[in-house]
């Protein structure tokens, strides 16, 4: 159980209405609601927006219980569901790509900046370049960094190892410093 499960889980609205939910979707529904609204509103940037999308996943994700359960990795078939569902509600919403420019303004190195111009230039620069990375990468990036989640919560979100998280995070580091320059990534910006 992640630090901030217990606290998000208690808000929690009530799972998805079905006559009887299988146990294990309503576990995974309590474990999983919370990150995935949190990754939803890095998108959408509005909690009712983001709310709206994750009811949706989690309702197509009750109807096809059984089949994600037989896959090789349902928290990752999950999350792919849930991706996808936000980016079909940034497109209804006309709204434009996924990390968009906006919110670049709205980052706690931008309320914190001695010199905010200069820091919602290098904040524009950095979502573009976040932009470039693998859907993998972005997503690892956006929990890590933009969510502040551990590796380890990071992991039982995205249905992968604490391991492949910091490996990705490692790789996306790597890329955003070739395409930014050694001197403008996210390291140590938590």
């Amino acid at each position: 159980m992640t630090r901030n499960r217990s606290r998000d889980t208690a808000d929690a609205p009530p799972v998805p209405s079905a006559a009887r939910p299988d146990l294990s979707f309503t576990a995974f529904h309590r474990m999983n609601r919370a990150g995935y609204v949190r990754y939803a509103e890095t998108y959408l940037r509005h909690r009712q927006d983001a709310e709206e999308a994750i009811d949706s996943t989690f309702e197509h994700l009750l109807r096809t219980w059984d089949q994600v359960l037989l896959t090789e990795n349902p928290a990752a078939f999950a999350w792919t569901i849930m991706r996808n569902k936000v980016i079909d509600h940034v497109r209804a919403r006309t709204r434009r790509p996924p990390l968009i420019d906006e919110a670049a303004f709205d980052t706690v190195a931008l309320r914190d900046a001695v010199d905010p111009i200069g820091q919602i230039t290098e904040s524009l620069a950095l979502f573009r370049a976040l932009r470039q990375l693998t859907d993998r990468q972005q997503d690892v990036m956006v929990m890590t960094y933009l969510q502040g989640m551990s590796a380890p919560e990071a992991a039982d979100v995205l249905g992968m190892s604490s391991a492949t998280v910091r490996s990705t995070v490692r790789h996306s580091l790597r890329r955003l410093r070739e395409i930014l320059g050694p001197d403008r990534t996210m390291e140590g910006q938590r």
